[in-house]
């Protein structure tokens, strides 16, 4: 099948998001690791696989619709050097990529693709998971203060 050769662009765009994402979350995954917070490191860890999945999905349906991955090219990698700054980091990559979900889906929705639609609606909520347990963290670091917060995430 051959697809609209403007959605394929914007679904290749989606994915240097979804490989950065993944070594954004990995990194900060085995920082968290280093530095004792193993509960930390396993949601950045969790949150890395499922941008996987996400990349692995986008390049099938690029695939579906005749077109040529390209995973050679990310999006900007922000790595924070403490863990207010990830979690700060992951947050506003997270917005990115609600953004540009909401976009490529009108996208799809304009050149009448509801199956690439309705599969970028479902990567769509899980990024808006990702962006609740951000906030989450964020509002937990603020309301307990970094040290007693950090305390409750070794482990």
């Amino acid at each position: 099948m051959q697809g609209n050769q403007k959605l394929i662009e914007t679904l290749n765009a989606l994915i240097a998001d979804e490989l950065a994402a993944i070594n954004q979350y990995i990194v900060h995954a085995e920082m968290c690791e280093d530095w004792g917070y193993g509960k930390l490191h396993e949601g950045f860890e969790k949150r890395s696989i499922e941008e996987m999945r996400h990349a692995e999905q986008l390049i099938g349906r690029i695939l579906f619709l005749g077109g040529t991955p390209i995973v050679t090219e990310l999006s900007k990698i922000r790595i924070g050097k403490d863990v207010p700054a990830q979690v700060e980091f992951d947050r506003a990559a997270e917005e990115d990529a609600i953004k540009a979900y909401n976009d490529a889906i009108a996208l799809a929705g304009e050149v009448r693709d509801y199956a690439t639609r309705d599969i970028l609606m479902q990567i769509l909520k899980d990024e808006d998971r990702h962006m609740d347990e951000l906030e989450e963290l964020l509002d937990q670091i603020e309301q307990m203060t970094l040290p007693i917060f950090l305390g409750t995430q070794v482990g």
